[in-house]
């Protein structure tokens, strides 16, 4: 067989064109609310803006009409999702800049990156102001990033042939993805099918307690995202305890793996409840939560059950990236939101819409580390790192240990890059691990009750690409500059 020459540009602008052309889609639907609430300067805005990105879209597929997509190789595999999601968010941004509601290009396609890759990092002040078929398309961008557009586009469109498994692996989060069915269109279809489900749920629940169907369905959006945008300029502290609760549970099962959802459909109750990364989890919410409850009943002077609920809101909402919030845990001592900002270093399961670290690798990491301990003492003995009672593959270990090594050294020189725009020691690392971590809200000036509109221009453009790395964790993005990629 002959050697593949370069890489086929021309079918990944078709590619991007079909993702621009279902963007623009979503920008039209968006004009629903401009006719309901009789906002002609947003639906011109979403109109020019749909009509330019489907134009764009149909354009591009035609320049690479004829060339096969069916076939798609590792290379063209890792440009197609970081280049998306680049593309995406450069024409998501139109809406927010054409309507004047966000002035600065820059600071729209700010805002329009933390929706994609549900960061929920703000720029804005007063969100309450901003029309609401805009803000319903701000909570849009975190629906379609959350479960990843282009798994989206491996359900409804069955075009892509074994190229879609390069894809899924490139944007799926986490480790590997879960197959589901031995077609990865089924696959992708299960997981949108219970994403769905679950964002309508949630929206049902929100509105028995007596949310409007409006405020329902972008907080559905933003939660089963584990984005954190709101359309309220307190987030979800000034909602009643039921539908803090409601938001908590939500955001607990969308920080768990689909896949594992889809086996509890199926009554495969043993492959969930066997699934050690998922008690782990559990159980870091569930410790963080008391000792921060004793914190703030002992420091605040607060009931016992105020201080679980908000307690248990925002452990969940960091453990998960979220990043809605109830409460300004920067006013709560010290040692409690110490506390907090060691939670940003963990994530949500694999397979779940969480971004950080995730668990199963801080899982892996912590066995390894015990096992190494063992080998000291019995230098001969072979101790093997299980997880489900599988041993893991030394080179998954490696993976995670590099993974581990690579986020800590970003994080640090996102820090310093940050503390060069005079932010301050808390504001710099607060939006670095804010950004890379997807959490969004953080600590210091980029805290809960602020947002990342101090931050300067050059600095929004480097967060921005700190919430891409996050999302696509890290390698996807990375080994585009590496000199090998770009080899034949």
């Amino acid at each position: 067989m002959a050697a593949r020459k370069g890489i086929n540009f021309r079918v990944i602008i078709k590619f991007l064109g079909i993702l621009l052309l279902i963007l623009s889609a979503f920008m039209f639907l968006s004009i629903i609310w401009s006719l309901n609430y009789k906002e002609p300067d947003a639906m011109n805005a979403l109109l020019i803006s749909g009509i330019f990105t489907a134009v764009t879209g149909v354009l591009f597929y035609i320049t690479g009409f004829r060339h096969d997509h069916r076939n798609i190789h590792k290379k063209e595999g890792y440009l197609i999702v970081t280049l998306t999601w680049a593309c995406i968010t450069l024409f998501g941004a139109l809406p927010f800049w054409i309507s004047g509601a966000i002035p600065s290009y820059t600071d729209a396609f700010f805002e329009t990156m933390s929706g994609f890759t549900t960061t929920g990092a703000t720029i804005l002040k007063d969100i309450e102001a901003m029309d609401k078929s805009l803000l319903f398309w701000r909570s849009t961008t975190h629906w379609l990033g959350g479960m990843g557009i282009i798994v989206l586009t491996l359900a409804i469109l069955p075009i892509l042939g074994v190229g879609g498994m390069q894809l899924f692996v490139a944007e799926s989060p986490g480790t590997t993805p879960h197959r589901l069915h031995p077609r990865i269109q089924q696959t992708a279809t299960r997981l949108w099918g219970i994403y769905v489900g679950l964002t309508a749920t949630q929206t049902l629940l929100l509105m028995a307690g007596g949310m409007n169907f409006f405020h329902s369905i972008n907080h559905a959006f933003s939660t089963i995202a584990t984005g954190g945008f709101s359309t309220m300029n307190d987030s979800i502290a000034g909602f009643s305890p039921f539908l803090q609760y409601v938001v908590i549970f939500f955001m607990v099962i969308s920080g768990v793996s689909f896949a594992l959802h889809y086996y509890l459909l199926k009554g495969q109750f043993s492959r969930v409840t066997n699934n050690e990364e998922l008690w782990f989890y559990l159980k870091i919410i569930a410790g963080f939560t008391l000792v921060i409850t004793t914190g703030v009943f002992f420091t605040n002077q607060i009931g016992i059950e105020e201080s679980f609920r908000a307690s248990l809101f925002q452990t969940v909402s960091i453990t998960t990236t979220t990043g809605f919030i109830t409460a300004d845990y920067m006013a709560w001592d010290n040692s409690i939101w110490f506390l907090i900002f060691l939670l940003m270093f963990t994530g949500g399961c694999i397979g779940s819409t969480s971004g950080g670290l995730k668990m199963i690798r801080v899982l892996v990491l912590i066995k390894n580390t015990r096992m190494e301990l063992k080998r000291l003492i019995h230098p001969m003995a072979v101790i093997p790192v299980r997880i489900d009672r599988r041993a893991i593959p030394q080179t998954i270990i490696t993976n995670f240990l590099a993974f581990f090594l690579l986020y800590v050294l970003l994080f640090f020189i996102g820090a310093a890059v940050m503390s060069f725009f005079d932010l301050g020691f808390e504001s710099a690392i607060g939006a670095s691990i804010g950004t890379l971590g997807n959490i969004g809200p953080a600590i210091g000036m980029v805290g809960p009750v602020s947002s990342y509109a101090e931050v300067p221009l050059a600095g929004k453009w480097v967060l921005s690409f700190y919430m891409l790395l996050g999302r696509l964790e890290l390698f996807t993005v990375l080994l585009l500059f590496s000199p090998s990629f770009w080899k034949k």
